[in-house]
Formats: C-alpha cells, sequence, structure tokens
C-alpha cells in the first residue's frame, strides 16, 4: 500500500481507500478488488503557503500603488462661497466626506468662523 500524505492506495490494486485515520492498527478495505490494507497515512497534515504561491494581479497592482500622506498635510477643507445660517457670513469652509454607504451621495459639512456647522447630503 502508498500512502502521500493523507490518501492511501490499495497495494493491489491502486484504488484510492476511504478517509484514513492516520494508525496503522486501523484496517481499510478496497472498494474495487475488497482487499485489507493496513492504513499508513499521516495523523496530522500541516500545509503552509505565501501570497507569493498565489499569484494575483490585482494584489500586485495594489502592491505598487501605496501612496503615502503625511496627515499634517494633508489639506481637508476649501472655502465656498455660502451663507452662514447662524451669522450671515458669506464665505465657510466644507469638508466633503462620505458617511453613507458608498451607493449614496456623499455629505458636505460647512465650518464657520463663527464656530456654527451645518451639513448637507448630496
Amino acid at each position: 500500500m502508498a500512502a502521500i500524505g493523507s490518501l492511501v492506495f490499495c497495494t493491489d490494486c491502486g484504488n484510492l481507500l476511504p478517509a484514513t485515520q492516520g494508525s496503522e492498527k486501523n484496517s481499510l478495505q478496497c472498494e474495487c478488488c475488497d482487499a485489507w490494507n493496513k492504513d499508513t497515512g499521516s495523523k496530522v497534515i500541516v500545509t503552509q503557503s505565501k501570497p507569493s504561491d498565489f499569484p494575483s494581479f490585482l494584489r500586485q497592482k495594489l502592491q505598487s500603488n501605496v501612496q503615502a500622506v503625511e496627515r499634517h498635510k494633508l489639506k481637508t477643507s476649501s472655502t465656498v462661497q455660502e451663507r452662514c445660517p447662524k451669522c450671515g457670513r458669506e464665505e465657510v469652509t466644507y469638508t466633503n466626506v462620505q458617511l453613507r454607504s458608498a451607493d449614496e451621495g456623499s455629505t458636505l459639512i460647512y465650518n464657520c468662523e463663527c464656530g456654527h456647522s451645518w451639513h448637507e447630503n448630496n
């Protein structure tokens, strides 16, 4: 009988035997020729893989497009001509953020120098 990992084959006809128990005390009967074989399959099978074992075009593309951004240099708001409902100021800053699910519009958060803020859903 030949065993490859947990697969055990009949020594008489070469047929794949039923699932191994991983112990030579067990006997496996061949369903093809009815021969009895000692169970020599492995008790434990350990497999190891790394990302390079499964090449992926998407993974390679994502790894090459990594961009580092310093948070303190990132401009998060812009100025727009919009009237503040509290003080009436004509120019306020806004930030565009995605607070809801991706298939819905973004949210504009307006901030005035007077400290008032409000938002609009796009």
